[in-house]
């Protein structure tokens, strides 16, 4: 019997890693575009308490706008997403998001009107929307399906390596805010006329790097057989897992390509018929879901939530930046996690979790309990949605759809997310008027209940299995 060598058995591990470092080298890259959303979405929460008296916001009407501004191109961005990914390709659509973040941080954060401010806001807003229906979308397509949740679930990671720094950036750029100044005073302090200007600006370096960085990584393997590239599309896969799962994977993918031109191209209205109406409205579902857990307002209005818990505006910068690190920590346990436990548990432990905090902190705010109680439910709301459905729905819009008509179902599913992120973002300041903190935390928590009862109901199980298998057995259902 043949016993291979020390030196046989040490090359096969040298390769395997070499592969494994390839697939998530390019991963990581992609994820990139996560991480300039996450600082670009979550910057305006510390920027806000600066430029609202530069720009002499005071109606709840200019307030909900300027937070929510950005998403009309999260919006824009998403609903050309499909169109542009399919016709030009990933890569370039990340190239041309990093473009658009560079340029709109800068240009948001030396605007000097209430104008400019907005429609640079907006133009960052559409490379938002690029690059996070287009980042996790690539990951998927390059990604093997025993590693394919972490690896997708590496760019809601980056989404919250982005949110820490801005919440870092914010804090450290802000100088120490003195009590009891007058108006003209505070006018004229430096956070209010330079300070949240930095906060913007800060983002343009890893953009530039993003940028640099995308150029040197691959076309879409899946993408590139769309277009008849066969040579360029295995060479991508035998690089990603060796020659003979290239050419099962090219195989697994033309065949479904087959598929598909079997059934003539695919079109948007064909998302409305059955049974792709089904998988589409699971996948919409899911996305508003995961935005009316009102995670959002504690990123983008946690001044507001913790100055009503009684805190001061130093000790608010600070509990921010704790907050993105609860965050953090816990997207990294949910990466170590999706693949093991699986996606419908995660999610049904996530709005389970959730919804009971925010009903526990609706209480804590009702009974007068502020200050550390009010900090300890938000964080753990947080915690349970940074191990849940921050990352896990991601990674469900990136595989639940056939793949004939993956780009528009996801840049669908996406769109309304923002939508919804839209309604929750705007409506807040109108909503903590009428409400207060402990009636809006109370329909938090009841949309999270409803959500456990949805999932529980029609979410499938995803692990492990090929996103050609994942199509089969959803179109079943």
């Amino acid at each position: 019997m043949h016993t291979p060598s020390l030196t046989t058995t040490a090359s096969s591990a040298a390769v395997s890693v070499d592969r494994s470092s390839y697939v998530w080298g390019i991963a990581i890259v992609a994820a990139l575009g996560g991480l300039l959303f996450g600082y670009d979405w979550v910057v305006i929460g510390g920027a806000r308490e600066f430029y609202e008296v530069y720009f002499h916001l005071t109606s709840a009407s200019l307030i909900g706008w300027a937070n929510s501004c950005a998403l009309v191109g999260c919006l824009i961005g998403s609903l050309a997403a499909g169109y542009c990914a399919d016709r030009f390709g990933r890569r370039r659509i990340l190239l041309g998001a990093a473009v658009l973040f560079a340029v709109s941080s800068a240009l948001t954060g030396w605007a000097y009107s209430f104008a400019a401010f907005i429609l640079w806001r907006i133009v960052g807003g559409v490379a938002i929307g690029l690059a996070s229906n287009v980042s996790p979308l690539y990951i998927a397509e390059i990604s093997p399906a025993n590693s394919r949740g972490r690896l997708v679930s590496l760019n809601q990671f980056a989404v919250v390596v982005g949110i820490l720094l801005a919440q870092i950036a914010n804090w450290r750029i802000a100088r120490p805010v003195p009590s009891g100044l007058s108006a003209a005073a505070t006018f004229a302090t430096w956070n209010v006329q330079y300070g949240w200007r930095w906060m913007f600006t800060a983002i343009v370096l890893p953009a530039v790097i993003f940028l640099v960085a995308s150029i040197f990584i691959p076309e879409s393997p899946r993408w590139l057989l769309t277009r008849h590239r066969h040579d360029e599309a295995g060479a991508v896969l035998a690089r990603i897992g060796g020659q003979r799962y290239g050419e099962a994977e090219m195989a697994n993918i033309e065949r479904g390509l087959a598929d598909e031109t079997a059934m003539g191209a695919s079109r948007w209205r064909d998302l409305l018929h059955r049974p792709l109406r089904h998988i589409v409205l699971v996948g919409v579902c899911l996305a508003v879901l995961q935005q009316w857990t009102g995670i959002n307002v504690l990123f983008n209005y946690a001044a507001d939530v913790y100055r009503n818990a009684g805190y001061g505006t130093n000790q608010i910068l600070l509990d921010i930046v704790i907050t993105g690190t609860i965050n953090l920590v816990f997207t990294i346990l949910a990466m170590l996690l999706v693949d093991r436990v699986g996606r419908r548990w995660l999610m049904l432990l996530g709005c389970t979790g959730i919804g009971v905090s925010h009903l526990l902190c609706a209480f804590a705010y009702h009974s007068g309990l502020k200050g550390t109680p009010v900090l300890v439910l938000t964080l753990s709301a947080i915690a349970c949605y940074a191990l849940t459905l921050a990352p896990i729905t991601w990674v469900l819009i990136s595989e639940i759809f056939p793949n004939r008509v993956r780009s528009q179902a996801v840049s669908t599913a996406v769109s309304a997310l923002w939508i919804a992120s839209f309604a929750l973002t705007y409506t807040f300041p109108f909503l903590n008027q009428r409400l207060g903190s402990g009636g809006i935390f109370f329909i938090y928590g009841g949309i999270c209940l409803v959500g456990t009862a949805f999932i529980a109901g029609f979410v499938p199980e995803t692990k492990g299995r090929s996103l050609e298998q994942i199509e089969e057995a959803l179109t079943r259902i």
